[in-house]
């Protein structure tokens, strides 16, 4: 397919997102030889495949109007579930990963009954519901790490065709995204919903139904990175996924979407997490310190939402 039809597809407001990663990627070339590395590249991948998943459902949920802090907590509790059946039960492997899953999908299911149906706001929700998740991680597991898988399950973090499993798992999830957010009622609910969701109940729609459909996708999509992530580290630890909620919301916000709600492209999600990921790599590979790498994350999320912001008033 051609370059400039490729360009049409993506959205104008991503283009220039897209041109902030390509001078990024220039600066990080100059400033570091090994940037520019094949392999470097494919660890870049790699790196962002578990972040990028989450913040798939992420998208869904911001686009709401919703926010869910508790996405860290929910892929270390999953990824304790999975090691507790498959390393402690000895239970087999499909069985320990369905396990994983359900528990991901009804965290994601109970935030939302929270918010759409008890009204809790969605900042309020989801930070209790960190805490209690962080909480049942360390009680379930007595703080302990679990290790030493079976090789089949670890084949998870291997190739297929020369091509890193978690890259594969990632554009198919991506894909599917992509076909839902303009193809299906969810998607176009989504936007309304964030839009005006007064209007969107007038209008018919089942908000509560939709909304709680956004978190539980999102919880799923955390128990396939949880299964991800412990097949990569051949351990599931307490501290799994500290961080994850700050890195899928810069992903988002970066990516255009906005923090009203109701405006926002699954394209932008997938340039955001690049973005991001290009950032990890290249104040890694220039030896940064993790406090500072927080710290500039931070000033990108809230660099991302003063546009956002400056964009609306703009077109007020």
């Amino acid at each position: 397919m051609p370059k400039n039809n490729i360009l049409k597809r993506i959205p104008t407001n991503d283009l220039g997102t897209l041109a902030a990663l390509v001078l990024l990627c220039v600066v990080l070339s100059v400033l570091s030889p090994r940037f520019l590395r094949v392999a470097n590249f494919v660890n870049i991948f790699v790196q962002i495949s578990i972040i990028s998943i989450i913040s798939v459902g992420m998208t869904f949920v911001i686009l709401t109007g919703g926010i869910d802090l508790s996405v860290g907590s929910t892929v270390a509790l999953c990824g304790l579930v999975l090691g507790i059946c498959m390393v402690n039960l000895g239970l087999p492997i499909w069985v320990s990963i369905l396990a994983a899953v359900v528990v991901g999908t009804f965290i994601g299911f109970v935030n939302g009954l929270l918010i759409s149906r008890l009204n809790l706001p969605p900042f309020i929700a989801t930070l209790g519901t960190m805490s209690i998740v962080r909480g049942a991680a360390y009680s379930v597991s007595g703080g302990q790490p679990i290790y030493t898988y079976p090789k089949p399950f670890l084949k998870i973090a291997g190739t297929f065709l020369n091509i890193p499993i978690p890259i594969i798992i990632m554009v198919v999830i991506f894909a599917a995204a992509l076909y839902l957010l303009k193809y299906t009622k969810l998607g176009r609910y989504s936007y309304s919903i964030g839009g005006n969701e007064v209007a969107s109940k007038l209008s018919g729609i089942d908000v509560p139904f939709y909304k709680t459909a956004a978190y539980t996708i999102l919880g799923f999509l955390c128990s396939v990175s949880a299964v991800i992530l412990v097949a990569r580290l051949d351990s599931a630890v307490t501290v799994a996924g500290d961080g994850y909620e700050l890195d899928s919301i810069a992903v988002v916000v970066i990516g255009g979407t906005s923090m009203m709600g109701g405006e926002g492209k699954m394209w932008g999600t997938i340039i955001g997490t690049l973005i991001i990921g290009v950032v990890s790599n290249g104040l890694n590979l220039l030896t940064v310190p993790q406090g500072m790498q927080r710290m500039i994350k931070g000033t990108i999320i809230i660099v991302a939402v003063l546009m956002d912001v400056y964009r609306k008033r703009r077109r007020v």
